[in-house]
């Protein structure tokens, strides 16, 4: 009879065992994506100051100008979940910022101006932030995935409603290509 119910007692504290690590690899992930969050508002609040500054020089680029603004309302529209979705939006998004930070080298006086040369500075490295954010969130989903996947963690998982993370990836290969620059 105490044997039965120190068995009990073992399989009860190991499901809970199990129940708070996926508790906890799911939180990881919430917290790594609010990190990226953070990361692309950052990207999103320079924008309008990178553009102001590059329409008093290339007035007439006003297409590719509109186009980063509408990329950038786009990508703020996309709903917080939305991990797959917000990753096509942004690198959108960042394909277009290299064509704005390409055109200065078409305007010379654009490129030695200290404003644009200090938004150019903050963007580069918010865009590492960005990345070192969305290794750190693929790697919490990772964790989560392989808890929601393996044996016997996937029994618990399925019965109290746990899911895989999507990874945070560029989906189109051509967002992949990093802008050709020259100052």
């Amino acid at each position: 009879m105490y044997t039965i119910l120190a068995i009990l007692a073992a399989l009860v504290l190991y499901v809970v065992f199990i129940y708070n690590g996926l508790v906890k690899s799911r939180q990881m992930a919430e917290e790594a994506w609010s990190g990226i969050d953070v990361q692309l508002k950052r990207r999103a609040d320079l924008i309008p100051n990178l553009i102001e500054t590059v329409k008093g020089y290339a007035g007439h680029e006003k297409s590719t100008l509109e186009e980063v603004v509408a990329l950038r309302n786009k990508a703020q529209a996309v709903p917080a979940g939305d991990v797959e979705g917000r990753a096509v939006a942004e690198g959108l998004l960042g394909q277009a910022l290299g064509r704005v930070i390409a055109l200065a080298e078409a305007y010379p006086d654009l490129k030695a101006n200290q404003n644009f040369l200090e938004l150019q500075r903050s963007l580069e490295t918010i865009e590492g932030e960005i990345q070192m954010s969305r290794r750190y969130y693929n790697g919490a989903a990772r964790d989560l995935n392989v808890k929601v996947e393996s044996f016997p963690s996937n029994l618990v998982a399925g019965q109290f409603g746990f899911a895989k993370k999507p990874y945070f990836e560029i989906a189109n290969e051509a967002d992949r290509a990093v802008p050709t620059v020259k100052f």
